[in-house]
């Protein structure tokens, strides 16, 4: 009966083997080799990558050779040569006395030997590669399993590096992912939301096909799995020394890469080069030219696990890799700031909202040539071909007009692959606006309702398309939105910004998630075409608060809409702010009638009281800052009587104009016209603060 079932269990696991087929091919070769071209094949990988069936399938392909197979477990073995031999007596099944080296060296065919779990195996290491292996018969053929690669000295010793091929497991390929479920029976129309689940990881597919056995009407979606999700962090997590290594390998699947300063950072530690140094070793983890990242569906769990086990740890996660990104922004520049602004929006990337519009892919195969002296006639062509001709037209008039603000894309081999043109709306003259419908309902839209004022810069996104496929999701366009992002965090003075798209209602969830309003006034019309236009006041939500609104909006996940926004800055124009700096000042004896004045809005004030503030610390700090900026007035000799004629009328008011000119000794007319130029000196001052904080 033993037997019958033994044949059983092996033709089942059989039918389920799928891929391997270079693995396979080079033990096979070995395998029937009269001098094989090594003795030691080392299969290494991640937990459940699937090198335990490997190594059944190969032990199965032995008899076929005339080989016998023989199975040892590094979990089940003492980790001492006393236990080793002993497990390897009772796999040859020999009395206690035997020598099992002496029978192997005797037995006239050829044996296999498999260990498996070999990283339980760590302190025989060197008795391993320096005492038995050496003494094991040239006719035996060595394969291990383990997740980790052999240790240093195998690769150090000159021997060993000829006589030791290693092999890493790696994840399923789409086609062997689909032939597996359809042996197991999964309805192909599942496949592809499995496949983007599990990456190709053999156990995860196994999971979630045991699923399908117990209910095959479902469809399939991991927040519905958390078995599937805890199965596979329990894999994960199975070698994790204490908690500190558990955050570590936590704070790694929420970010991009991972470096000791960022892990510090999300960690709260001052030292964590212990900790990032195990990382190395994890069998999951692995190493780019940036820092250290989990593989991909190692990732998944871990985030799924950690945001639904402990959503507070996820958010405080977030938040400090959100800070410590926010800093390295504005110390990088160039192509490391583009590369920081890349991991900060991939914090991003599990947003419901956001996700179907980002193709998550860094890549480096399409780089911008200097700006000053683009491919004029292919980007030229590259529109025309996407918009028209009269389109082309336009793109060549900015390509003379504004050269600068051009940047073409080329992917490894040089084709033009993206096209992007900034074009500043502050240089613009009235030929412009003749030549191009989009310039003019932009500036028209300014004028209307968001005036550019004196040293503030506008922006048109004119351009922006992949060669292949347009404004599709794509890498490329990806590495577009992280170029205009960029423009957005570090062009000095930028007031005003236009995302004009060709189709409006599809891009419009992500552009209302980035809070870029849809303006109708500013759509336009190229040869019958009509382009919506998306738009932001970066007055009114600068930057850094651009970047926490995003982040307050990632971390709401599971919000039906995401949070609302704090109350927009007020944008003044000089005449409004002017008229409100006088309001101000007439009510500064009289705090309650300040509720309703501009000025609290504005971002001077803002600033000057706080994100937490209320409407009185508002009231207080505008308070503070008619007080500060007046007292610029005194300091100056030339305009301390400015200041004089100011606190008798505002500060410490006299009960008119009369009795305070009187007090200041000056003709009424004197004091009016001082007071008038006290109120302008006043003002300017605020001004200057608020166009440049």
């Amino acid at each position: 009966m033993g037997s019958r079932l033994a044949e059983r269990l092996r033709a089942a696991r059989l039918r389920r083997f799928v891929g391997r087929d270079a693995e396979q091919a080079l033990f096979t070769s070995a395998l029937h080799a009269a001098d094989p071209p090594f003795f030691v094949l080392h299969i290494y990988g991640p937990g459940g990558i699937g090198k335990t069936t490997l190594l059944r399938a190969l032990s199965a392909s032995c008899a076929d050779a005339g080989a016998q197979a023989l199975r040892l477990d590094g979990r089940h073995l003492d980790p001492n040569p006393v236990g080793f031999i002993a497990a390897l007596r009772g796999a040859l099944d020999l009395p206690g006395a035997a020598d099992p080296l002496a029978v192997l060296q005797n037995a006239g065919r050829r044996h296999v030997l498999f260990v498996d779990t070999f990283e339980m195996l760590a302190p025989l290491d060197p008795w391993l590669r320096e005492t038995f292996l050496p003494d094991v018969p040239t006719e035996v053929l060595v394969v291990t399993a383990g997740r980790n690669p052999m240790a240093p000295p195998w690769h150090a010793d000159p021997g060993w590096q000829e006589l030791l091929r290693e092999v890493p497991l790696r994840a399923f390929s789409d086609d062997e992912c689909r032939t597996y479920l359809a042996r197991r029976g999964v309805d192909p129309g599942q496949h592809g939301s499995i496949l983007r689940f599990t990456h190709g990881h053999p156990l995860a597919l196994s999971l979630v096909a045991d699923l399908f056995e117990q209910r095959p009407e479902q469809t399939f979606a991991p927040d519905a799995a958390p078995d599937v999700i805890k199965a596979l962090v329990d894999q994960f997590l199975q070698q994790v020394p204490g908690p500190a290594h558990r955050a570590a390998l936590e704070a790694s699947a929420l970010v991009r890469v991972v470096n000791e300063s960022l892990l510090a950072r999300m960690l709260g530690q001052d030292d964590v080069h212990e900790v990032f140094a195990w990382m190395r070793r994890v069998s999951f983890i692995e190493a780019g030219p940036y820092g250290l990242f989990p593989h991909e569906l190692a990732r998944e769990a871990l985030t799924a696990d950690l945001r639904w086990r402990n959503p507070e740890w996820y958010a405080e996660l977030h938040d400090r890799a959100r800070a410590y990104y926010a800093d390295r922004l504005e110390q990088t520049h160039g192509r490391d700031q583009q590369r920081v602004l890349f991991d900060y929006i991939y914090l991003h990337r599990d947003n419901p909202v956001i996700k179907p519009f980002l193709d998550w892919q860094e890549t480096g195969s399409a780089l911008p040539e200097a700006p000053a002296d683009p491919d004029h006639p292919a980007l030229c062509a590259m529109v025309e071909r996407h918009e028209g001709a009269e389109a082309a037209r336009i793109a060549a008039h900015w390509l003379h007009r504004q050269p600068e603000g051009a940047l073409l894309f080329r992917d490894l081999d040089g084709i033009p692959a993206g096209y992007l043109h900034l074009v500043a709306l502050q240089k613009i003259a009235d030929e412009d606006r003749a030549a191009d419908p989009a310039v003019a309902t932009a500036c028209a839209y300014l004028e209307r309702h968001a005036p550019l004022r004196a040293g503030e810069r506008g922006t048109l996104i004119r351009f922006w398309m992949a060669a292949d496929s347009y404004q599709a999701v794509s890498s490329m366009q990806s590495l577009l939105f992280l170029k205009i992002a960029q423009h957005y965090l570090t062009t000095p003075d930028l007031a005003f910004s236009f995302f004009p798209c060709a189709d409006a209602d599809f891009w419009a969830p992500f552009c209302a998630y980035t809070d870029l309003q849809r303006l109708e006034e500013a759509a336009f019309e190229v040869e019958g075409r009509r382009y919506g236009v998306f738009g932001h006041d970066w007055r009114a939500v600068p930057p850094m608060r651009w970047l926490d609104l995003l982040a307050a909006r990632e971390l709401g996940l599971d919000e039906a809409e995401p949070p609302e926004a704090a109350e927009p800055l007020a944008v003044l124009d000089h005449h409004a702010f002017s008229e409100a700096v006088r309001g101000a000042l007439k009510a500064y004896a009289r705090p309650f009638e300040l509720g309703e004045n501009p000025l609290l809005r504005c971002r001077l004030v803002a600033n000057a009281a706080g994100d937490e503030a209320d409407a009185a610390d508002r009231i207080e700090a505008l308070r503070s800052l008619l007080d500060e900026t007046a007292g610029l007035l005194r300091a100056s000799p030339r305009d301390a009587l400015y200041y004089r004629v100011l606190d008798r009328t505002y500060f410490r008011p006299a009960r008119s104009q009369e009795q305070a000119a009187e007090l200041l000794d000056l003709p009424i007319s004197t004091f009016r016209r001082y007071l008038k130029r006290g109120v302008e000196q006043l003002t300017e001052h605020l001004w200057q603060q608020e166009t440049r904080v």
